[in-house]
């Protein structure tokens, strides 16, 4: 999956100004003025991470990412505001559940490094997802297995903790491997 950003500001310089911090990053960027423009960019792409400014028309920033919060739980959120308050930033914390919050003007690196910073949060989480759905599908396989073939997911150990492999002819294990190879493959 590709290292996609959405930037929402109703001030093109702000989105050009943050566009060029990233010139030299790996990112796709994608720009919206709007918050409805930035759900409608949210539904086609694949976005890891979006960064939006507080004050915008309509929809406040942190109205808007507590909306991606609900609709795209996984996307890292990052709140860009000029015009800073505890208010602001406690409701964009407790209700978006921003990752950084920055004001405006920004220093290019730190969002930088909070940027990839967020993308590795986004990667990780990703994997970890992928990962525990293969745990899931072995503890499925697992349980048919045990259903078809009680106590085969048994270990005996000696008294060392080695795992003892029970006695069984060469003809019962062939017997049992294409056994569960046609239920499982």
């Amino acid at each position: 999956m590709e290292d996609n950003i959405l930037i929402v500001d109703d001030e093109p310089n702000v989105i050009s100004a943050l566009t060029r911090v990233f010139i030299d990053e790996p990112y796709r960027i994608y720009s919206a003025n709007s918050a409805p423009e930035a759900m409608e960019i949210l539904k086609k792409h694949s976005i890891k991470v979006v960064i939006s400014d507080e004050r915008m028309p309509e929809i406040s920033g942190s109205e808007f990412l507590s909306m991606v919060r609900e609709q795209f739980p996984n996307i890292i959120r990052i709140m860009l505001t000029g015009h800073a308050s505890i208010d602001s930033a406690m409701k964009a914390i407790n209700e978006g559940e921003i990752y950084r919050f920055f004001t405006k003007p920004w220093n290019d690196m730190d969002i930088r490094f909070a940027v990839k910073a967020a993308i590795d949060k986004y990667n990780l989480e990703e994997e970890n997802r992928r990962l525990l759905d293969i745990i899931r599908q072995q503890a499925l396989n697992i349980k048919l297995l045990e259903r078809q073939f009680p106590g085969i997911s048994q270990l005996d150990r000696d008294e060392n903790g080695r795992i003892v492999l029970p006695d069984i002819s060469e003809e019962e294990m062939t017997q049992i491997i294409a056994r569960c190879e046609k239920e499982f493959i």
